[in-house]
């Protein structure tokens, strides 16, 4: 059975994905809105949060490493800690990612990576204390995957928290149950920006969003809710 399945950002008035553009404001700052994403997230009680890999790239912050003695590798699925009771999951098809430990913020480390990443990278990763889960095609499958984190890890509710792309690519694979979405008192304004949602030529007739709440927060932020459901049969 697949985990329940979250999406959750922040933006600013006009749909876009970085804080660091967003004008200021006298109802708080970045960081004031950022502590209140913390706290929603936090409230949501989730087991397991995903990224994709150019989000991961700010938090890992560490180059490739080989390991200091040869090791055998596992594929497609290399489970580093069978206890772990909360994950950070990355996307990172291309094995472009590299960790200094299993661990990223408290949350035990699983990389979903693409079909055709050397033995090498898997090693690194193994060493590193990185659990991986290799794709056995060139796309990702992202319902499979759910299967996957839900048998090997026991993770029962994800929130995905982009970027754009990501964000995409599990709501038109139809398998997000909930949208929430934090609007900071901001703009950015800005010509041919990113926004918090991307796919090729766009989500309609492919979800639906049914309003579930809108929340007054602190510092001039409100959140919005929205279930997810598939397109009209």
């Amino acid at each position: 059975m697949k985990p329940r399945v979250s999406v959750l950002m922040e933006t600013s008035i006009d749909g876009r994905l970085h804080p660091s553009r967003f004008t200021a404001s006298p109802d708080g700052t970045r960081r004031d809105w950022s502590g209140e994403y913390e706290k929603v997230h936090a409230s949501l009680q989730a087991d397991a949060w995903l990224v994709g890999r150019v989000t991961m790239a700010e938090m890992s912050k560490t180059g490739p490493h080989a390991p200091s003695v040869p090791r055998k590798v596992e594929r497609p699925i290399h489970v580093a800690e069978t206890d772990a009771a909360t994950f950070a999951i990355a996307l990172d098809p291309s094995g472009k990612l590299h960790f200094q430990s299993g661990k990223l913020s408290g949350d035990h480390v699983i990389v979903v990576l693409g079909r055709d990443i050397p033995d090498s990278h898997l090693a690194e990763l193994a060493a590193d204390g990185v659990s991986y889960i290799v794709s056995p095609g060139a796309e990702l499958d992202i319902p499979r995957l759910l299967d996957v984190i839900a048998r090997e890890f026991g993770i029962t509710h994800l929130v995905v928290e982009g970027g754009a792309k990501t964000n995409g690519a599990f709501l038109a694979a139809q398998v997000v149950d909930e949208l929430r979405v934090l609007v900071a008192p901001a703009l950015d304004g800005a010509e041919q920006v990113q926004g918090i949602v991307e796919h090729r030529a766009g989500l309609a007739g492919l979800v639906r969003l049914k309003f579930k709440s809108a929340d007054v927060l602190h510092h001039g932020v409100v959140q919005l809710a929205y279930t997810v459901l598939p397109p009209d049969a």
